[in-house]
């Protein structure tokens, strides 16, 4: 009986790993499915392939974009610095519009969690589930062409992913200190001034220099819905079919970003 026992406890277990593979099996034959079907769908039946030609059709239409326009290399100096500025002030007006969502966002150290919670919270899936260009447009029909839309866009963009990992940090700090200051007397400001942000700061400055280098790349295509930069030049250029133009202005946004790129990471060396 032992052995028998045994026999049919194998077999059962060869049973259900057979049915697991076969579920796993179909799962992924599906899921192979839904991408050719998306594939058949979106590129190959909504494609004007007529329009596209040949190879060397492609390889013509791509050699137009070789080449730099230097004439139009004095005039980026400050469309770049105005990108960049609009990264640095929308990042910094973001963090300053971050700072209540923080507050009621962080579940244990909102002031009213049936109120201000839920309004940190809806607050911050408003701002990521716009896209920046749809607030800059947003920002342009309500205050005009230029830079001030661009930073505004990107401040509404910016406060939804700071607030949102700047309060989930909060919630997962050590509760000791809290509870030590708490104990002595000490306000809600002191618990949060000596309890709350020693713990959190290096953290919430990781997120912020993180965002400022996400900024830059964002301000450099604001411009294409006329909140100003180097992407209104390159609409520009684009508009009057001066491709070695475009390739210049996309060279000087590959620069800013790289310059970006540096300055983050020694900024998060010397200050986390």
């Amino acid at each position: 009986m032992p052995n028998s026992s045994l026999v049919l406890t194998v077999d059962d277990v060869v049973i259900v790993r057979r049915k697991k593979q076969v579920v796993q099996f179909s799962f992924y034959l599906v899921c192979i499915g839904l991408v050719l079907w998306s594939v058949q769908a979106t590129i190959i039946d909504d494609t004007d392939w007529d329009r596209i030609g040949s190879l060397s059709d492609i390889g013509n239409s791509i050699s137009h974009f070789i080449g730099i326009d230097f004439e139009l290399i004095p005039d980026l100096l400050g469309p770049t610095i105005e990108t960049f500025m609009i990264a640095c002030i929308g990042t910094l007006l973001g963090l300053v519009i971050c700072i209540p969502a923080i507050w009621f966002g962080a579940l244990n150290v909102t002031p009213y969690k049936p109120v201000t919670y839920p309004i940190a919270r809806v607050a911050m899936t408003l701002s990521r589930s716009i896209h920046e260009i749809v607030w800059a447009l947003i920002f342009v029909s309500a205050v005009g062409l230029g830079a001030f839309a661009g930073i505004l866009a990107i401040a509404a963009r910016s406060l939804g992913f700071i607030a949102k990992m700047s309060a989930e940090a909060i919630e997962n700090i050590d509760d000791k200190p809290v509870e030590a200051i708490r104990a002595m007397g000490g306000s809600q400001l002191q618990v949060m001034i000596y309890a709350i942000l020693p713990q959190v700061m290096p953290v919430i400055l990781g997120i912020i220099i993180f965002e400022w280098e996400i900024n830059i790349r964002r301000s450099a295509i604001l411009g294409l819905v006329g909140a100003g930069g180097l992407g209104l030049v390159f609409f520009r250029q684009m508009n009057t079919f001066n491709f070695p133009g475009v390739t210049t202005v996309i060279l000087a946004i590959f620069g800013l970003i790289l310059i970006g790129e540096i300055t983050s990471h020694f900024a998060r060396k010397a200050l986390i």
